[in-house]
């Protein structure tokens, strides 16, 4: 057995939500972590870095100087890549498909198993906020500094209330000029965003979705 402390806006704090030991028992291979994390950061390169090679670069053919009689080593062309704009040598290249899969059951595994960690170390709160009926970048900046949160990498995982939602979008207006603030989807948050964030807040709403993550079910 396991609580959540929750707080409100004000940063008061309200309860501690207890959580059933079934929720936060099994676990997961840590190779499986890495690979899934290591996954990740994989597929989120671009892969477009390039430069040009010697036969690419703009330069004429004549040779920069008479090959022989002037004690000089040979020089076939300026493109070489010794001179001031000459091609590139074992320089990167644009890469294709370089996606590296993650399986399903594998993902969701080490989602919860995060999770699980961040509410073993208290570091997983409950957000309980009304609707916010305007953004308040000062609000939320308030309740940082009374939590002690400022300057820490916070995530808010929020329920799915349909694209353009008010609510939602007010919460985001209100945290997107705070650094270090990431907003996630309960569906939609992913172990990195874990793993990098040192405090995460579950909106009231999204206790559900917490839940179903942690039951396997999503």
């Amino acid at each position: 057995m396991a609580s959540i402390k929750k707080y409100n806006l004000e940063g008061q704090l309200l309860e501690e939500v207890a959580i059933d030991g079934e929720l936060l028992s099994g676990e997961t291979c840590s190779q499986l972590i890495k690979d899934y994390l290591v996954a990740l950061r994989a597929n989120a390169r671009q892969w477009s870095a390039s430069t040009k090679g010697r036969s690419e670069v703009s330069h004429s053919n004549q040779k920069p100087h008479p090959q022989k009689g002037t004690g000089r080593a040979r020089q076939g062309s300026l493109a070489s890549p010794q001179y001031k704009g000459g091609g590139r040598v074992f320089t990167p290249r644009p890469k294709f498909d370089q996606f590296v899969r993650i399986n399903k059951k594998e993902k969701r595994a080490a989602i919860r198993h995060l999770l699980v960690e961040k509410i073993r170390e208290a570091r997983l709160h409950i957000l309980d906020m009304p609707g916010l009926a305007e953004p308040k970048t000062k609000v939320m900046a308030e309740f940082l500094s009374k939590l002690e949160l400022q300057g820490k990498r916070v995530l808010f995982m929020a329920p799915d209330q349909g694209k353009g939602s008010d609510e939602r979008g007010n919460f985001q207006k209100s945290i997107r000029n705070i650094p270090k603030m990431l907003y996630r989807l309960a569906q939609n948050v992913n172990g990195y965003d874990v793993v990098v964030s040192q405090d995460v807040f579950v909106m009231i709403n999204a206790l559900d979705e917490l839940k179903s993550i942690l039951r396997r079910e999503v």
